[in-house]
């Protein structure tokens, strides 16, 4: 995990760097708070996919190539076999498996989500756009805006991401989602 991150971080600064942009510049452009942009680009915390979204889309380039360091090249179709999703573990809690990482232009950013069970108070995530979250095992306790709703396997909701949002494993058990993020 930790060397994802750091190379996603060399990523922003390599961006920011080539659009000879400071850090609070990159974080008023994109809505980002710049303490908080300042901790992603040092590599030393987590990084939010909807953050690097929110980055990769004000300036035009793929979230893939903040994520992976590729740019996607189908454009007629893009298939992900079972399990092989390119992966990004954000932290020990949240894993994310992208299912359309080769695909240009999309519209949308769909991702297999696992969450472990802990103990660990909820983190909250805000960006523009929509999410839609369907539970495939596990059950899920989400809060939007400060409303919690737990989701079993099968339940799926549609939900504005601008409102402050985070999820939690219920039951010790793994939760397993998938995700698509407009």
């Amino acid at each position: 995990m930790d060397e994802q991150i750091r190379q996603i971080a060399e990523r922003l600064r390599g961006l920011r760097d080539a659009m000879e942009l400071s850090t609070a510049e990159v974080a008023a452009d994109c809505g980002i708070n710049q303490a908080e942009y300042e901790r992603a680009e040092s590599g030393e915390h987590d990084i939010s996919v909807s953050m690097l979204q929110q980055i990769a889309r004000h300036y035009g380039i793929a979230l893939d190539a903040l994520m992976f360091g590729e740019e996607p090249k189908m454009s007629t179709y893009f298939l992900t076999r079972a399990g092989h999703g390119v992966s990004v573990e954000r932290t020990k809690v949240y894993k994310y498996q992208a299912l359309a990482a080769g695909f240009r232009n999309r519209k949308a950013d769909p991702f297999i989500v696992t969450v472990e069970p802990g103990d660990r108070p909820m983190h909250y995530n805000t960006h523009d756009g929509q999410e839609f979250n369907l539970v495939i095992e596990g059950r899920l306790l989400l809060s939007i805006g400060g409303k919690e709703l737990t989701l079993n396997p099968g339940d799926s909701i549609y939900f504005d991401s601008r409102l402050p949002h985070g999820m939690k494993a219920l039951d010790g058990q793994t939760v397993r989602f998938l995700a698509i993020i407009l």
